[in-house]
C-alpha cells in the first residue's frame, strides 16, 4: 500500500523520483505525486488522481525546467482517509513544507481539531495532511523554530499509529528527513547520491547497497551520506544489506505482463528457496534465535497469514501434521489475536508474509510473544519487519514479485513451509535422519516438474478465452487439493473480477451443489491414485454428480490418470508427485487460467482494481 520514494544527489531529481514511482506502481494505488526543492527556497509540488500517466502528462505540460532541482520526494496513494482525488493526493504542502506519507495517523483527528482551532485550513480529508501543517508550526514558532530535523523529531513524537513519514523543507533543499514505525522504508546508497524507498525497487537502477531502518527510527539524509537516530534523537544503527538481484529482475524482459514473466521463473524460485537449506544431513533455517531443545519442546502450532500466504499455511498444516504429529491450527491473521487464542512457551506460531510488513501479520507476531509464544517468520524480503521481530526465519528467495496477485512468491511459500515441517520433524525426533533427506530429494525434483507443467499451459488458455465469458466458477479440491482450489479461486477473483468459490467437495452436497446448473465450469484437483487412492474414488463421485447436473468440468490431474479423462470436458494432466508436494504443481494452471481471462475481459493484469502488494495498514 502507497508507495514512498525520495531522492537527494547530484541527478535532477524528477525522473528519478517518477521512475521510482513506476517501479511502485505494483504496490496498488490511485493517485500519485511529487514535489521537488528547486535549491533556492522554493519547491514545485505536482499531484493527480489516477494512473501515474495522469501525473506525468500534468508534469510534461510544465516544460523541462519547470521542476529544477535535485531533492525530490514522491508517493502513490492507496486510499485510506479520504475518496482518490487530487486534493487527497500526496505530497501535503503546508507553506515550505512537503510531506508524504504511508500507513495511518491513529491520532488524526484530534491533532486536525487541534490545527483547526489554532485556524489552520485543511484542504485534504486524509489523516496525512496533519503532519505537513505540524511540521510548519514547529519550524514557524517555539524553541525549535528553524531547527529542521528537530522541528521533524518533535512531530513524530505527537504522532500514534504506524506509519512511515518523509518530509522536505524549501529552506533546506539538500536534506530529507524520514521516519518509520511498522511500516516499510529502506535507504540506498549511491555515489555522492541517497535514495528513499518502500521497498528496494524504488531504486535498484541506481544502486544495489541498501539499508534496512528498525522500529521508531529516524534517518537524515544528504547527498553524502545518512544519520540514523530514534524519535527522542538517540543515535542508533540501520542493517545495511546487499540487494541480491538486479534491475532485469524487475523488468518484464519481453513478456507481455508481470505476472507471465513470475508464472515463468515459478522453477527458479522453488529450486531457490530449497538452496542452502540441507547441509550435514540436516534441514537449516536462515535465522534460528531459539534452541532445538524449544523447537522440541514445541506441543502446538498456529500458522498466521493473509491471501494467498494463509492458502500456503494451509498446506502447510496438511505436511507439519503429518511429519510432526503436532497439533496445527491456521488462522486469518487479521483474526487471531482478537479471538484470544491460547499460546504459551511451548506455543510455535509461525508467520507467512511475503513483504515482511503485513501489518495483520506484524500484530498478529507481537501478540504471540507477549505470551511469550515462539515465532518463526517465513518472508521473501530480507530485513523487513516481522523477521525482525521473529525468533527464527526462513527467507523464500523469489525474488522481485511484481504482479499483485502472488504466483512465484506463493510457490515458494509453500516449499519453505515443507522446510519448517522437516525442520520440526527432525527437532522433535518424529522423522529419523534418512527420511529427512528423503523427503528434501523429492523436493528437490520438484522444480523439473514444475519447468514441466509450466511449459505446457498454451491448453489453460485456451480454455481461458473460451469461459472468459462466464458469471461464476467453483472451484473443488480434497486434501491439500482444498487450499489449491481456495487459491485458483481467489486468483479469480483478483484478476478477472469474477465471482469464484473454492470449496472441500465433500461438502458438496452440504449446500454448494445448490450452485450447480448447466454449462457452470467446475475446477477440480485429482489426488495421485498411488497413496490416496480413497480420496481419488470420491473425488470421481463427485465429478459425476456434477456432470449429472450439466456442468463443465475442468479436471486437473496426473499424467496417465485414464480413470477420470473420461469425466473431464477438459482435462490438464500434470506430472506425477507425491499428494503432499503436489500443491507446487496443481496451482500453476490456476495461475495461467486467472492471468488469461483478465486478459480476455480487458483487465490489467499486473495491477488489479483496488488491491495492493503490500497491505501495511489493518
Amino acid at each position: 500500500m502507497c508507495g514512498i520514494v525520495g531522492y537527494v544527489g547530484h541527478q535532477a531529481a524528477l525522473p528519478v523520483v517518477v521512475e521510482a514511482l513506476r517501479r511502485m506502481e505494483y504496490r496498488g494505488y490511485d493517485s500519485a505525486g511529487v514535489a521537488v526543492l528547486d535549491g533556492s527556497g522554493g519547491s514545485r509540488v505536482e499531484k493527480k488522481e489516477g494512473k501515474l500517466a495522469n501525473l506525468e502528462a500534468a508534469l510534461a505540460s510544465a516544460g523541462d525546467d519547470g521542476f529544477p532541482g535535485t531533492t525530490g520526494i514522491g508517493h502513490t496513494r492507496w486510499a485510506t482517509h479520504g475518496r482518490p482525488s487530487d486534493r487527497n493526493a500526496h505530497p501535503h504542502v503546508s507553506g515550505d513544507v512537503a510531506i508524504v506519507h504511508n500507513g495511518i495517523i491513529e491520532n488524526f483527528a484530534p491533532l486536525r481539531a487541534e490545527l483547526e482551532a489554532a485556524g489552520v485550513e485543511l484542504v485534504s480529508d486524509t489523516d496525512s495532511e496533519v503532519a505537513a501543517h505540524l511540521l510548519a508550526r514547529e519550524m514557524g514558532s517555539g524553541p525549535r523554530a528553524g531547527d529542521f530535523v528537530a522541528s521533524c523529531r518533535a512531530v513524530l513524537s505527537r504522532l500514534e499509529g504506524a506509519f512511515t513519514l518523509v518530509f522536505s523543507h524549501a529552506d533546506h533543499p539538500g536534506t530529507l528527513v524520514a521516519a518509520r514505525r511498522s511500516t516499510p522504508l529502506v535507504l540506498g546508497v549511491g555515489e555522492g547520491e541517497m535514495f528513499l524507498g518502500s521497498d528496494v525497487a524504488a531504486f535498484i537502477e541506481h544502486t544495489r547497497e541498501a539499508v534496512e531502518l528498525g522500529q521508531d527510527n529516524v534517518v537524515v539524509l544528504r547527498a553524502d551520506g545518512y544519520e540514523i537516530t530514534d524519535f527522542a534523537g538517540e543515535p542508533t544503527e540501520g542493517r545495511p544489506f546487499h540487494i541480491d538481484w538486479d534491475l532485469a529482475a524487475a523488468e518484464k524482459g519481453g513478456y507481455d505482463y508481470f505476472m507471465l514473466k513470475e508464472i515463468a521463473e515459478q522453477p527458479k524460485a522453488v529450486a531457490d528457496t530449497l538452496l542452502g537449506h540441507f547441509q550435514d544431513g540436516r534441514i537449516v533455517l536462515d535465522e534460528q534465535r531459539i534452541s532445538d531443545q524449544d523447537l522440541r519442546d514445541i506441543d502446538k502450532v498456529f500458522i498466521v497469514a493473509c491471501g494467498s500466504a494463509y492458502h500456503s499455511g494451509m498446506v502447510a498444516k496438511y505436511a507439519i501434521e503429518h511429519w510432526t504429529r503436532l497439533p496445527c491450527e491456521v488462522e486469518i491473521a487479521s483474526e487471531f489475536r482478537y479471538r484470544d487464542p491460547v499460546l504459551d512457551r511451548s506455543t510455535l506460531v509461525v508467520a507467512i508474509s511475503q513483504s515482511g510488513e503485513t501489518a495483520d501479520t506484524l500484530e498478529a507476531v507481537r501478540h504471540a510473544k507477549s505470551q511469550k509464544a515462539r515465532v518463526l517468520a517465513v518472508c521473501n524480503t530480507n530485513g523487513s519487519q516481522i523477521p525482525r521481530e521473529a525468533d527464527a526465519v526462513l527467507y523464500t528467495h523469489a525474488g522481485p514479485e511484481i504482479g499483485v496477485a502472488s504466483t512465484k512468491a506463493y510457490l515458494a511459500q509453500i516449499t519453505a513451509n515443507y522446510l519448517v515441517g522437516l525442520a520440526l520433524a527432525q527437532a522433535r525426533g518424529t522423522k529419523y535422519p534418512d527420511e529427512v533427506a528423503a523427503e528434501f530429494r523429492q523436493l528437490e525434483q520438484m522444480p523439473v516438474a514444475i519447468q514441466k507443467v509450466v511449459d505446457s499451459l498454451d491448453p489453460v488458455r485456451e480454455i481461458a478465452r473460451e469461459l472468459a465469458g462466464s458469471k461464476s466458477v467453483l472451484f473443488l479440491g480434497r486434501h491439500v487439493g482444498y487450499p489449491t482450489a481456495l487459491e485458483g479461486a481467489l486468483k479469480l477473483k483478483e484478476l478477472a473480477y469474477m465471482h469464484a468459490e473454492g470449496f472441500p467437495a465433500g461438502e458438496l452436497k452440504h449446500g454448494p451443489i445448490a450452485l450447480i446448473e448447466d454449462d457452470l465450469p467446475v475446477f477440480i484437483v485429482m489426488p495421485p491414485v498411488e497413496g490416496r487412492g480413497v480420496l481419488h474414488s470420491k473425488l470421481v463421485s463427485n465429478i459425476q454428480e456434477i456432470r449429472a447436473r450439466g456442468a463443465r468440468t475442468i479436471v486437473i490431474a496426473e499424467e496417465g490418470d485414464e480413470v477420470v479423462r473420461p469425466l473431464s470436458d477438459h482435462f490438464i494432466p500434470i506430472p506425477a508427485s507425491t499428494t503432499l508436494l503436489q500443491p507446487l504443481l496443481a496451482t500453476i494452471p490456476y495461475q495461467a487460467f486467472a492471468a488469461e481471462v483478465a486478459a480476455a475481459r480487458g483487465y490489467d493484469v499486473d495491477k488489479p482494481r483496488n488491491l495492493a502488494k503490500s497491505v501495511t495498514v489493518e
